[in-house]
């Protein structure tokens, strides 16, 4: 999709007991930039105090050599945002860091807390004050407030209180701490460092595309409802505790692997990639079309359509070309111009296109209004026939659990039916991928996803 109607959720990273632990940060929050543009930071612990450095804008934007050279210590967390929640200032990027009885703290969320709100409203009744509007910030005053004599126990009570999801992880001057809700909704994963001289490091991130970059070694998913207390014994030997917080009911996000994760990444057991490329390859034994070439819509659609070709034996072809360039700035046309939103972005190959019958594959269809601005342009470049195919089941309910999506007023599926949707885009034909042919294109596992988007059915 090349018009950013589903957005990212968010990225973070915790790293702990490891060489230069500022820079194995950066480069992880680097890597996983396609999670978050708004903001981004690192909260960094040398032993005695915690520093953190955030601003608004890309990882390269806000973090120079300089600064990440004054940032010492070998444990810390980052995180990049995209705004689930809370409002676009620099109160509201995160890690967010704090004082309280114990000492400091920092933490990072991923995720969406359903309930968030309602703890707001009931600590700041007990006299709660809160610097952001995120709804990360309540996670930190129930740590505060707790009467437990220690900082795990102290987060296993603030875990019991909250609902939604979440994957987090929490720095304290000696220790790290990451955690995912039982559902294990969003994606979080252990790796281990080398250190120069042999000893081992630790890192969890968002995605292993992380520590594809970083050089460290994946070792498996922290599990829904678990809890890892990274910590150091007397002999600065590296100790990890898992606790369980919850008993598991393991149904991560299925839109995960059709949309925001890269390709390279393993999440939820399994590398995005080839998700993607099944996904195609169901979606061609579901709809069967006389077509001359398959063509993605550049860069979502790419793995589904070599799929797709690859099982349908029509020929792959890049029709559109994608501008990497074109930022999150760039001027805006006027309601008037709008086609020249999508040209800003994709051009169509005129000698691949003209008087072909095609099949394009995108990763989903939210509004509808920029797939009905690419038929359009297709058409003029000289389609014959424009079949579009959708790797995924019909979008037809918002998300609750950290995915900025439309109201459902909003998404096209919930209120047309197919064959409206296909005359208000203009297409030939418009096929989606249904939800048993979603189940079968992920091997069939023996737990279920949340596919709340898909279906309505909301998790308990």
């Amino acid at each position: 999709m090349i018009e950013r109607q589903w957005h990212e959720e968010c990225a973070i990273v915790g790293v702990f007991n490891c060489d230069t632990a500022s820079l194995i940060t950066y480069y992880s929050l680097f890597a996983m930039q396609h999670r978050g543009q708004e903001a981004s930071g690192i909260a960094i612990s040398n032993g005695k105090h915690i520093a953190t450095l955030k601003a608004q804008g890309l990882v390269t934007e806000v973090f120079s050599k300089q600064q990440l050279e004054k940032l010492e210590g070998n444990n810390a967390i980052g995180h990049n945002r995209y705004a689930t929640a809370g409002f676009d200032s620099n109160k509201d990027s995160q890690p967010i860091f704090a004082r309280y009885g114990l000492g400091e703290i920092a933490v990072a969320h991923n995720g969406n807390l359903t309930n968030a709100q309602d703890i707001r409203e009931n600590l700041t009744k007990q006299g709660a004050i809160f610097q952001s509007n995120l709804d990360t910030e309540v996670i930190i005053h129930l740590i505060a407030k707790s009467t437990k004599d220690s900082l795990t126990p102290r987060i296993m009570e603030a875990m019991q209180e909250i609902q939604g999801a979440f994957s987090l992880v929490f720095l304290s001057r000696s220790k790290m701490f990451a955690m995912r809700d039982r559902f294990g909704l969003r994606p979080l994963s252990l790796g281990e460092y080398r250190n120069k001289d042999g000893s081992s490091g630790y890192i969890v991130a968002s995605e292993t595309c992380a520590f594809d970059l970083i050089g460290a070694t994946y070792i498996r998913d922290i599990e829904a409802g678990e809890l890892i207390v990274f910590e150091q014994n007397q002999a600065q030997e590296t100790k990890l505790i898992s606790i369980k917080v919850f008993e598991e009911n393991y149904k991560p996000c299925v839109f995960e692997y059709i949309y925001f994760s890269r390709p390279d990444s393993i999440v939820f057991h399994k590398n995005v990639y080839v998700v993607r490329k099944k996904l195609g390859k169901q979606l061609a034994l579901e709809h069967s079309i006389k077509a001359d070439i398959v063509m993605p819509i550049p860069d979502s659609g790419l793995a589904a359509a070599i799929g797709y070709s690859e099982q349908s034996k029509i020929s792959f072809e890049l029709g559109l070309i994608r501008n990497h360039y074109v930022g999150r700035t760039f001027i805006e046309p006027t309601q008037e111009l709008r086609e020249l939103k999508v040209k800003l972005k994709l051009n169509p190959i005129k000698e691949v296109i003209e008087n072909k019958r095609i099949v394009v594959i995108d990763d989903s269809l939210v509004r509808g209004t920029t797939s009905k601005a690419i038929v359009e342009l297709l058409k003029k470049a000289g389609a014959k026939e424009v079949y579009l195919l959708i790797s995924a089941p019909p979008t037809i309910a918002s998300c609750f659990y950290g995915v900025d999506t439309p109201s459902k007023d909003e998404l096209i599926a919930a209120n047309k039916s197919i064959e409206e949707i296909k005359d208000f885009i203009g297409a030939d034909y418009l096929g989606f991928l249904s939800l048993k042919g979603l189940k079968e294109a992920l091997d069939k596992d023996n737990y279920s996803y949340c596919q709340a988007c898909f279906d309505g059915k909301y998790l308990h």
